[in-house]
């Protein structure tokens, strides 16, 4: 269904958004004039900025006996070595999640893996800091680490705090229910450590004015930056400023305010200039997260016709000795399908290694790709097609809570997408279909992701010239916030969208929460569809009280405000530009603020999106390389505010669900504990010969219970249920079922 024909849950039409030709960034993104981080050398001049280096731990457990600074600190361009021995003494901790981390601040001389941030080297170049980290003289008291987690399964604990849900979950009487099931299979599955690898690296910019800082970072929350900023450095909010209009690429990594930020403030502070800290791609390995590494014991039970009686899923995760944190694979299993009985766990394995953080849809990434890869054994034991096993247990409510959805549509996008991936024409025997020296294979999975929402706020401001100017202090990944606030707000008034002009990033602006957990359009766009409300209604008032306005004296609520004018609802001849109206009034902008919170009504269904994905693969016979040639795909999101960019983020949610399931993982070095592959060159992602055709849709049924533009977060979706159709179509094709990911040649040898 496109943009014009959108419909609501209740056949209420809502007014589609302006779609202009071309991103709002788009421009200055492919003329570099988009500036990152790293980027900024104003307001101070460039010859004054200085450059540090991270000095990092060579062992994974024990401490750092000394640092032998003085060959480094006369090093040619060095101007400070930080170490745990000299470094000022901060607040530890941070007041907020998701900034609430367990950061290495050089506050002790504690080493818990191996990569750690333990110095800082700051010069006038880069290079010559990297030269005086070189010069250091490093001795450590070492500790046996702990860094086998296949080896500890035994060991796995409960988690001291289990994040979005309890570690634990039980409902219905599990046995019983399995005891009526004619058809039962009980796997183990594996998904590995993987870590982010956007484009852009992390990297903060830092600079004191007496005791006001002002930061640019590579950030996805910058009000969550700001607060832990302040609380560490110990600094009244207002003190501190967090800029980053552009973010090339966040994915989670950059959702927490990890070490390095702190440590260029810190750095700042003491040579009294302004400090940049780029992280190099060697970095991004361990000091700012990873995904967990995940083993999977799933068990499903049927009737022979499909009918599930019972799912468990126990899940043992990796993590840091440092903190906790829980992948929590188990949450799609929680509420995907109905069965009589249900059980979950997570339980925990301590490592040295650098702490776990939010990986693109964190929990239901690896969640979907290991369940979904289950729910296909089931339908082959079953000989059941894999999309009937499923609309056999098509939860009509959300079986985890009990409670309605406030709209699901899942079954519309199974037909639409087994439709155009020609599903009902698959070969349903594995390893059938033969094209030259290659195995065609057919799979498909269930995606789906939360939908959340959090308070927003927003100004609007309608300038002298005709423009509109809207803000918030939101963020854009590249997923194009800029884009849908500029439309929303075009949208909202009447106006060409060219005429909006729009702010973000900068904890200056409006409060708006941090872009992480597919938070963003939802919250931000009614809090700027707000404020264009209130801003709007600020201008009929003063048309209404000048009395050189045609619409002088008229009711509120009879006044119009759109397409730059003012006027009577009931004769739009009656009105006036409001340029003119501003220009009459003292030349100012009309501005106003707008702030939305979640409904109650929402706060009392299952929220979530839906989608189904269908992969086609060819798999070589002698060599077993993979080729994705095709990925099809329908999605409940509910309103798709933005064509380009919204079906740009999902088909990138796949390109990363491919990754997923046959290139993705950091290896760990079971001696030393350091990555082995801490660079693109052997981390592997796909490349553009890697990825086919992907066709992407969306049904457009705004889900209005949510909130008021029907729309529901898209960051996160286009990953889940990807890897696993991508497994299915591999076990399609070749009939070895590889439960390990990534499905790598070697294993499909083995299988």
């Amino acid at each position: 269904m496109m943009q014009g024909m959108m419909q609501n849950d209740d056949d209420q039409a809502l007014k589609p958004l302006p779609q202009p030709d071309h991103r709002y960034d788009g421009i200055a993104k492919v003329t570099g004039t988009a500036k990152y981080a790293a980027e900024f050398k104003e307001p101070f001049a460039k010859k004054d900025l200085l450059y540090a280096f991270i000095v990092q731990s060579t062992i994974a457990s024990g401490t750092v006996k000394a640092m032998d600074t003085k060959e480094a600190e006369r090093a040619p361009g060095v101007v400070a070595v930080l170490t745990p021995f000299n470094a000022p003494k901060l607040q530890t901790g941070a007041p907020n999640p998701p900034t609430r981390r367990h950061i290495t601040i050089l506050q002790d001389n504690e080493v818990f893996y191996n990569g750690q941030p333990i110095g800082v080297v700051v010069a006038r170049s880069l290079p010559e800091a990297m030269q005086g980290a070189r010069l250091l003289k490093i001795s450590y008291d070492e500790k046996t680490p702990q860094l086998d987690f296949m080896g500890r399964l035994k060991e796995a604990r409960p988690p001291k705090n289990s994040g979005r849900a309890p570690a634990r979950r039980v409902r219905g009487d599990l046995d019983a229910a399995v005891a009526k099931g004619a058809v039962t299979t009980d796997e183990t599955y594996i998904t590995p450590l993987q870590n982010h690898n956007p484009m852009e690296p992390h990297a903060t910019v830092a600079w004191w004015e007496g005791e006001k800082l002002t930061v640019y970072d590579a950030t996805q929350g910058v009000t969550g930056d700001k607060m832990t900023l302040a609380h560490t450095l110990n600094l009244p909010p207002e003190n501190v400023r967090v800029i980053d209009p552009y973010v090339g690429g966040g994915f989670g990594c950059k959702g927490s305010t990890w070490s390095h930020v702190v440590l260029a403030a810190m750095a700042a502070r003491i040579v009294q200039k302004p400090v940049q800290l780029a992280i190099e791609r060697t970095q991004m390995f361990g000091p700012v997260g990873g995904r967990p590494s995940t083993v999977n014991r799933i068990r499903l039970s049927a009737t022979a016709d499909g009918k599930m009686t019972a799912v468990q899923h126990d899940c043992t995760v990796s993590t840091s000795v440092m903190e906790d944190f829980v992948e929590s694979a188990v949450t799609p299993t929680r509420m995907l399908y109905a069965s009589e009985a249900n059980a979950t766990s997570i339980a925990l394995v301590d490592l040295n290694y650098g702490a776990g953080t939010y990986m693109r849809a964190p929990g239901e990434a690896p969640g979907t790709a290991v369940l979904e890869m289950a729910m296909d054994e089931l339908a082959e034991k079953l000989k059941m097609d894999p999309v009937e096993l499923r609309l056999v247990n098509y939860a009509e409510r959300d079986p985890e809570s009990d409670r309605e959805w406030s709209s699901k549509h899942l079954r519309e996008c199974y037909t639409q997408a087994a439709e155009r991936i020609g599903w009902a024409n698959r070969n349903k025997a594995p390893g059938q279909r033969v094209e030259g020296n290659e195995l065609i294979g057919y799979g498909m999975a269930t995606a789906t992701y939360p939908a959340n929402r959090s308070g927003s706020m927003a100004v609007a401001r309608l300038m002298p010239e005709g423009r509109v100017f809207v803000g918030s202090g939101t963020q854009d990944l590249g997923t194009g916030t800029y884009t849908i606030m500029q439309t929303t707000a075009a949208g909202e008034l009447g106006v060409d969208p060219k005429l909006v002009d729009v702010k973000l990033g900068d904890t200056t602006l409006p409060r708006a929460p941090g872009s992480g957990g597919s938070t963003s359009a939802a919250s931000v766009c009614p809090a700027v569809q707000e404020a264009c409300k209130q801003v709007a209604l600020k201008a009929g008032a003063m048309a209404i009280a000048d009395a050189q306005s045609p619409v002088h004296g008229a009711q509120v609520t009879d006044v119009e405000v759109k397409g730059g004018r003012v006027y009577l609802k009931s004769d739009t001849t009656k009105g006036e530009e409001i340029a003119m109206l501003i220009a009459r009034n003292g030349g100012e902008p009309i501005e106003a603020e707008g702030s939305t919170e979640p409904s109650q009504e929402a706060a009392s269904m299952a929220r979530h999106s839906f989608g189904a994905v269908f992969a086609e693969v060819a798999v070589d016979k002698d060599t077993h390389m993979v080729k994705v040639r095709r990925v099809v795909a329908t999605y409940d999101i509910g309103t798709l505010l933005n064509d380009k960019t919204g079906l740009n983020q999902l088909m990138g949610g796949i390109v990363w669900g491919v990754s997923f399931a046959l290139h993705e993982e950091t290896h760990i070095d079971p001696l030393g504990g350091r990555p082995v592959n801490e660079n693109l060159a052997e981390y592997h992602v796909p490349v553009n010969a890697d990825i086919g055709t992907i066709d992407v849709t969306c049904l457009n049924i705004p889900d209005s219970k949510f909130n008021p533009m029907g729309a529901r977060g898209i960051g996160e979706i286009g990953i889940t249920g990807a890897a696993a159709a991508v497994a299915n179509a591999v076990y399609n094709a070749t009939g070895k079922r590889v439960r390990d990911y990534p499905i790598t040649p070697d294993k499909l040898m083995r299988a």
